[in-house]
């Protein structure tokens, strides 16, 4: 089975764009997802495999894009990890402090891992989650060019 990311289900490119669309979701959002979710299915048995801690990460760089790499700076995250009965692993991590956040993370990455579940969380968590971060990216690259200064040389003669 494909789905929106056109890549065979569960596959690895494909847990990359959840991570990122759950990574990038406003907190209460995921909260309220969370809340929908478990009405709906019953989650299995979990354990910590590692409790939400958070800690700096060296951010990297290129100078002009293209250049020589330089370390730009320490941006702090937190991660987490847990485990379902059937070694089923979700891990989440996220930019910042916010340990729910991370946990949210994790616990909707292993849902996500589940044939059974995956489709409707696709289709109630994700799809929209990522619909709304798509517009708001567009929003705002809209506001940019709307700023945007064209600079233009005349030649004297």
């Amino acid at each position: 089975m494909t789905d929106f990311s056109g890549e065979p289900s569960g596959s690895h490119a494909q847990r990359q764009h959840w991570l990122s669309i759950l990574a990038l979701a406003p907190c209460a959002t995921l909260e309220q997802a969370l809340q929908q979710t478990l009405t709906v299915c019953e989650p299995p048995p979990l354990g910590w495999l590692r409790k939400p801690q958070s800690g700096l990460y060296m951010v990297r760089a290129r100078a002009g894009g293209t250049g020589a790499q330089f370390n730009l700076g320490e941006a702090s995250v937190t991660r987490c990890a847990v485990q379902d009965d059937s070694g089923r692993i979700g891990v989440g991590y996220v930019r910042g402090g916010n340990a729910r956040h991370a946990e949210l993370v994790a616990l909707f990455d292993l849902f996500l891992q589940n044939d059974e579940s995956r489709p409707q969380l696709l289709a109630t968590v994700i799809g929209p989650l990522a619909e709304r971060q798509a517009a708001a990216r567009e929003t705002a690259s809209r506001e940019a060019a709307a700023t945007r200064v064209n600079f233009y040389t005349l030649a004297r003669e």
